[in-house]
C-alpha cells in the first residue's frame, strides 16, 4: 500500500489538518500522563490563570472531553495540540487522559500548534501577531524579517504603481491563502494592523502579551519614550483602569512640546536602516547601484 503524502499548502485550520489522510491513524486511547511532553518547539503561550482555573474545575466536574492529539517519539507521547487541557488536567490531578495519535513531521506539528493557538478565543494581539508571522514563515521557507520585507515590497510597489516580480508575486500569493485560512486579515491589513504592535516598548509589549490592557491603549501608553515615565503610567492604568481618553491626556501632559524635525529625520534614518538588514535589494545589481550612490550623495551631504 503506498502511502499518501501530507499536503499542507491550503490548509484553513486545525480541523483540515486533523483530517488529513495518514496511513493507519490511531484511535482515540488512554495513557498516563507522565508519557507526554511537551515539543522542544513550539509557540509562546500566555495562559490567563483565572480561566485555566475555570478549566481545571470542569475537568475536575467532567474529565478531558476532547482528546489531546499527539505523535509517537520514543517510547512516550509529543504533545501537538490540546496544551491547556494538558496544564489542566495535571492541575487537576489525572493521572491518565485521553489522546488521538498521527504521524507527523516537525514542520506540520508546528503548524498545527501554530493554528491551534491562533484559534484561542482568549488570544491577545501580541501573540495572534507572532503566531501569524511564524505561520507566514514556515510557508514561505524564510525567517520573519523577510517576512516583513516581502510585505513593505509589496506596499512600496503598489504606492508607486510598479509590478511585482514573479518571486514576489508567488510569496503574497502564498501569504494571502495563509492569511485567509485563518481569517483575519489580507497581507496588507495584517502589515498595517499589526506588525507596528511588535516595535512597541518591551515593558508595554510584556503587559499587552497578559492581556492586561487593549492594544489601542498600549499605543498610547507607548508614546511616552522617557523608561521612567511610561512604567508609573502603566503601573496607573493597570492599578485604576484609566480609560483611553485619560490615558492620551497624561501622555499629552507629559509629553514636552511638539517633536522637532531632528527627531523626525532620526527615527526615519533608523526605521530605514533596520528595513536595510532584511530587504532584498542586494540581490539586484542595478538597485545595488542606486543604494550606492544614494549613500554617497547622504555622506556629501553630511559632510
Amino acid at each position: 500500500m503506498v502511502k499518501k503524502p501530507l499536503e499542507l499548502p491550503k490548509m484553513r485550520g486545525v480541523e483540515d489538518l486533523l483530517s488529513m489522510d495518514v496511513e493507519s491513524p490511531t484511535a482515540t486511547a488512554t495513557v498516563n500522563i507522565d508519557k507526554i511532553r511537551l515539543p522542544a518547539q513550539q509557540p509562546r503561550r500566555y495562559f490567563d490563570p483565572e480561566k485555566l482555573n475555570q478549566l481545571v474545575q470542569s475537568v475536575k466536574e467532567h474529565g478531558i472531553l476532547q482528546p489531546l492529539l499527539v505523535r509517537a517519539v520514543g517510547g512516550e507521547y509529543e504533545l501537538v495540540a490540546g496544551e491547556r487541557r494538558l496544564r489542566a488536567a495535571k492541575a487537576a490531578g489525572l493521572t491518565e487522559v485521553p489522546i488521538i495519535t498521527k504521524e507527523l513531521s516537525d514542520h506540520q506539528t508546528l503548524q498545527i500548534a501554530l493554528l491551534e493557538n491562533l484559534q484561542r478565543e482568549d488570544l491577545n494581539p501580541v501573540e495572534e501577531t507572532e503566531g501569524i508571522l511564524e505561520l507566514l514563515s514556515i510557508e514561505l521557507d524564510v525567517n520573519s524579517g523577510e517576512v516583513i520585507s516581502i510585505l513593505n515590497q509589496v506596499a512600496n510597489a503598489k504606492k508607486r504603481g510598479l509590478e511585482l516580480t514573479e518571486n514576489v508575486s508567488r510569496q503574497l500569493e502564498i501569504m494571502e491563502s495563509v492569511l485567509s485560512g485563518v481569517g483575519r486579515f489580507s497581507a496588507e491589513s495584517f502589515r498595517t494592523s499589526r506588525l507596528p504592535l511588535l516595535n512597541l516598548p518591551d515593558d508595554v509589549l510584556e503587559i499587552l502579551r497578559q492581556g492586561k490592557i487593549e492594544y489601542t491603549k498600549a499605543r498610547a501608553i507607548a508614546k511616552l519614550k522617557d523608561d521612567g515615565e511610561r512604567r508609573e503610567l502603566l503601573d496607573k492604568v493597570l492599578n485604576e483602569n484609566l480609560s483611553l481618553s485619560e490615558i492620551k491626556q497624561l501622555v499629552k501632559e507629559l509629553t514636552p512640546g511638539k517633536i522637532t524635525v531632528k527627531e523626525t529625520l532620526n527615527a526615519k534614518y533608523s526605521e530605514l536602516g533596520k528595513r536595510l538588514k532584511n530587504a532584498q535589494v542586494w540581490e539586484d545589481a542595478k538597485k545595488t547601484k542606486k543604494l550606492e550612490k544614494l549613500l554617497s550623495d547622504l555622506e556629501q551631504l553630511l559632510e
